[in-house]
């Protein structure tokens, strides 16, 4: 017995898909603006500095290019069936493609600065202190404009006046804050869930909060009272919020987009660095050394999105703790999960394809609502086997 809802929809883009895409467009005018200046300059002042400067902005332009195309594309084509998982994923697959042109950004800057290095250059301090300074203003302002605006999404999901329940990248447990001149060993929390359950959560002192020996498992719907011995205190009601891993709502397209124009920022800031000691105390070395730095922070960025990226690309399980959650609402009344799928569709979207084996007849649309706490759960396919 099998259950998936075929028709509906399989658009699978950001909550700020749109949004992104306009930022990278504006940034991308804002760098063709500054590449035809310093082109157009740099060859009226006979300036070779100035026209390098401004052709390696055309292959930072190229890149965030390929980010906005990839935005657009993903957009104009969000309902086509040919795709059969929706073009969720494209930002991803543009972002793996720019973490392969930071790489070879990497090599690049390396490899000029260890032949620097062999053969030192003479060096226009003056004029390549001043590009250097406009190519990091530039950048400030693209990182400022891709990514003003965006919160991250808080893993404190439940709170209510000192007591909540913190899970930002640890298993679910509670927190009690405030001014509590009382002995850790005497409090506890007892929860009562809406089938009349109960649990007891002894606490212990974590370093000015108390914190749940216990986790508290899925899900978390229930009203907790706080407990002073045998005196019943404070009760406070939590309802299941929305909660998923970061990663998971992660826009790689933008990551990529905003690595791209950090690491140009980084690099500026370290030439700056270098041209300064340089010019101050004759370390022409300092100047390559700076270029070898930025080669290797540029490559270690390239190789984390390259990682990232990658795994999605290849249907790699993208959320360990939805994974629990799963397992955890599937096998509450003794059925067992036989067989468990989970993948990323596109940013704050997962699919699953979830295979039960249950004891007694279930229909898929029971285990259904088991997992409608998990709103991430956009593409949900359930088998039942009566085992």
């Amino acid at each position: 017995m099998s259950d998936s809802v075929p028709l509906h929809s399989h658009v699978f883009l950001g909550g700020g898909h749109e949004r992104n895409e306009a930022k990278t467009w504006t940034v991308i005018g804002l760098c063709a603006v500054m590449m035809v200046a310093e082109v157009a300059g740099g060859l009226l002042f006979g300036s070779v500095a100035l026209v390098a400067d401004g052709l390696h902005m055309s292959t930072h332009a190229g890149a965030l290019l390929l980010a906005a195309l990839a935005y657009r594309y993903a957009r104009r084509h969000a309902e086509d069936a040919r795709f059969t998982f929706g073009t969720g994923k494209l930002g991803d697959l543009a972002g793996f493609a720019s973490a392969i042109v930071l790489a070879m950004i990497a090599l690049l800057i390396g490899y000029e600065a260890v032949l620097r290095l062999l053969a030192p250059v003479t060096i226009d301090y003056r004029e390549a202190m001043a590009i250097a300074a406009l190519g990091l203003m530039v950048n400030v302002a693209s990182a400022w404009l891709l990514g003003g605006g965006d919160h991250g999404h808080h893993h404190h999901h439940h709170e209510a006046a000192g007591l909540s329940i913190f899970e930002d990248g640890v298993p679910p447990r509670f927190r009690l804050l405030g001014d509590r001149a009382m002995p850790s060993g005497a409090v506890t929390i007892e929860t009562e869930r809406p089938d009349g359950t109960r649990q007891v959560f002894a606490m212990r002192d974590a370093g000015g909060y108390l914190e749940s020996v216990d986790e508290i498992p899925e899900p978390h719907a229930f009203t907790a009272s706080v407990r002073l011995g045998d005196q019943p205190g404070e009760r406070f009601g939590f309802a299941e919020h929305h909660h998923v891993d970061a990663k998971a709502h992660r826009d790689n397209n933008m990551r990529a987009a905003l690595v791209h124009v950090i690491a140009d920022a980084a690099v500026s800031v370290l030439v700056i660095g270098g041209l300064v000691l340089a010019w101050g105390f004759g370390w022409v070395w300092m100047d390559p050394l700076a270029g070898l730095i930025g080669a290797g922070v540029i490559a270690n960025w390239s190789y984390g999105l390259l990682r990232d990226t990658g795994a999605i690309l290849l249907d790699m399980n993208p959320d360990e703790a939805v994974t629990r959650r799963i397992r955890e609402a599937i096998e509450a009344d003794g059925s067992r999960l036989a067989d468990l799928h989970l993948w990323r569709l596109g940013p704050g979207h997962l699919g699953a394809i979830v295979s039960v084996v249950a004891d007694k007849a279930h229909s898929p649309d029971e285990y259904r609502a088991r997992l409608a706490h998990l709103p991430a759960l956009s593409h949900l396919t359930v088998e039942v086997l009566i085992g």
